[in-house]
């Protein structure tokens, strides 16, 4: 059954929005607890964008997947490899990116590894989130194409159940806080402590290699999704199917939270089984009211939009403010009698959102975000309006 579904189109494009917004505040020190991640175990609303995203991707890929198939081998895996390998570059070439910075008064090419003024290795980042996207797009799709639905579940829970025992044995004592967890010895073995993250306040990568098998899960989940939905067509027993797989693992997740903690940034298990349930019910409540009930709007249009160029509008989003970090505007004299360097972007927050809500730094940067996704939805709506679309 071939029947468009605009509310699946809605939901990507919520989650890119979201994604900008998150990822774009006016300062960093000021931001409602809900727009931030979980320090550690837990989770909040933010930390809801990145595996609805990965949802989204295994959604699509239930679609596209079977005129791959029906291609044959070769051309499966030319295509697959080709996307795999430009979203990974691209995300590399964005965290490299603009390949300049200033340095001593003047503008330097940015190296890929060097020594910094601390003494200690420092470079550019591998891994990142469209690095991510792409990994597990590649290994979800193998997964697809040769395990099929039933295989693909199997393969899911045994992913998940291993990466648990693993972690655990491999640091009986400590499994799951940020220094007894395993992965970064290995990340640092593979990548050098130059190209690993370091916004902890120490080495440790939270898009790094080694919990990536959560994240793969996060994305076949979406395509098991996607493909229930073509089999079932627009019904109300397709509805409820997602709902109540929805609510059974976010309840399988909340007790498996008991003993493997809930966290983002190592990718637990609980916290792919959670995550998606949650993703099933948001969206079994999108498509329920968006093609049963016809609720849409503007809102739903805005939210489109994105979807659109979502590959595009995130890179954008990201490689904006470091392009036009170059450009350096004088700002005001501090008490050390330094002046202070603005970009643009840092100028509008400073001189425009801080003066409106002087006494609320928490809002005037969300009034930043607010306006750079404004932004960034009137360059997709410019791109959806002349049918131009980005597509790798």
């Amino acid at each position: 059954m071939n029947q468009r579904f605009y509310s699946l189109d809605v939901f990507r494009g919520a989650t890119v929005a979201l994604m900008i917004l998150v990822n774009n505040p006016g300062s960093w020190s000021h931001i409602y607890a809900p727009l931030e991640h979980a320090s550690w175990h837990g989770i909040t609303p933010t930390d809801l964008v990145f595996p609805f995203f990965l949802f989204a991707v295994g959604n699509a890929m239930a679609f596209v997947l079977p005129k791959l198939e029906a291609a044959g081998e070769a051309a499966f895996w030319k295509k697959i490899v080709k996307r795999t390998l430009l979203i990974f570059l691209i995300g590399l070439a964005l965290n490299w990116f603009p390949f300049a910075k200033w340095e001593n008064g003047a503008i330097v090419t940015k190296p890929w590894a060097y020594i910094a003024e601390d003494g200690k290795a420092a470079g550019i980042r591998v891994f990142g989130v469209l690095q991510r996207i792409a990994l597990c797009y590649f290994f979800a799709s193998i997964i697809a194409h040769y395990c099929k639905q039933k295989g693909a579940f199997v393969v899911s829970a045994v992913i998940l159940l291993a990466y648990w025992l693993v972690c655990v044995a491999a640091n009986p004592a400590d499994p799951f806080s940020l220094s007894g967890w395993f992965g970064t010895k290995l990340d640092l073995a593979l990548l050098g402590e130059a190209h690993i993250y370091k916004g902890e306040g120490t080495v440790f990568d939270p898009e790094g290699l080694i919990s990536i098998p959560g994240a793969i899960v996060q994305v076949i989940f979406g395509w098991l999704a996607g493909s229930y939905i073509i089999q079932k067509g627009k019904t109300q027993e397709m509805v409820n199917g997602l709902f109540v797989a929805g609510a059974v693992l976010v309840f399988t997740g909340y007790c498996w939270n008991m003993v493997l903690p809930i966290n983002k940034k190592i990718w637990t298990s609980s916290y792919t089984v959670y995550t998606s349930g949650l993703a099933l019910i948001i969206m079994a409540i999108m498509i329920y009211v968006i093609e049963f009930k016809q609720w849409r709007g503007r809102w739903s249009s805005f939210l489109d939009v994105f979807g659109k160029n979502p590959l595009f509008i995130f890179v954008l989003s990201g490689a904006m403010p470091r392009l036009l970090g170059l450009i350096q505007i004088p700002g005001k004299i501090g008490i050390d009698g330094k002046q202070t360097i603005l970009t643009p972007f840092s100028w509008f927050y400073e001189q425009v959102c801080k003066p409106i809500f002087p006494a609320a730094p928490n809002l005037a940067s969300l009034i930043y975000a607010l306006c750079f996704i404004t932004m960034m939805w009137f360059i997709a709506w410019l791109l959806d309006k002349k049918k131009i679309y980005f597509k790798v």
